[in-house]
């Protein structure tokens, strides 16, 4: 296998041919450092879509310094990650696109909150996502 480069253009190649799900586990179990989501995930089955371009206000963090999230960050490990992600980004960093949750009618950021927050203080409005759900394939085909 070749070398693989984890961004848009490489997600969309594999969603093309019905491979997304193994992208996003290629992904979370190399540079997405997040095996135990990867395993998590592996659980039951799970319906994927996707990449797809979604405004980013669409989305909802489940990570940050915020009181009530989910996965708490300390603000003192949180910003330093953010303003890392910030410069990648002026930089032009190809970015993988983020896995999001779809969980009723809200979509849910499961990987990549930390980039998802270091965006929308760079100003950047759309981004690739890749969908998963557990139970509803129809719903999540109503995004596209």
């Amino acid at each position: 296998m070749e070398s693989m480069k984890f961004n848009v253009e490489e997600a969309i190649a594999y969603g093309k041919e019905g491979k997304i799900e193994e992208w996003v586990h290629l992904f979370l179990n190399s540079i997405g450092d997040n095996a135990p989501f990867s395993e998590g995930l592996k659980l039951e089955k799970r319906h994927w879509t996707g990449p797809m371009l979604i405004s980013i206000d669409k989305l909802k963090r489940c990570c940050g310094p915020e009181p009530g999230m989910e996965y708490y960050n300390a603000p003192e490990d949180w910003e330093p990650c953010i303003k890392k992600f910030q410069q990648l980004i002026k930089n032009g960093w190809d970015m993988p696109p983020l896995i999001v949750q779809h969980e009723g009618d809200r979509l849910i950021v499961s990987d990549g909150n930390h980039r998802l927050e270091a965006m929308r203080r760079a100003g950047i409005d759309k981004f690739w996502i890749i969908v998963w759900n557990t139970h509803y394939q129809d719903i999540i085909e109503d995004l596209q």
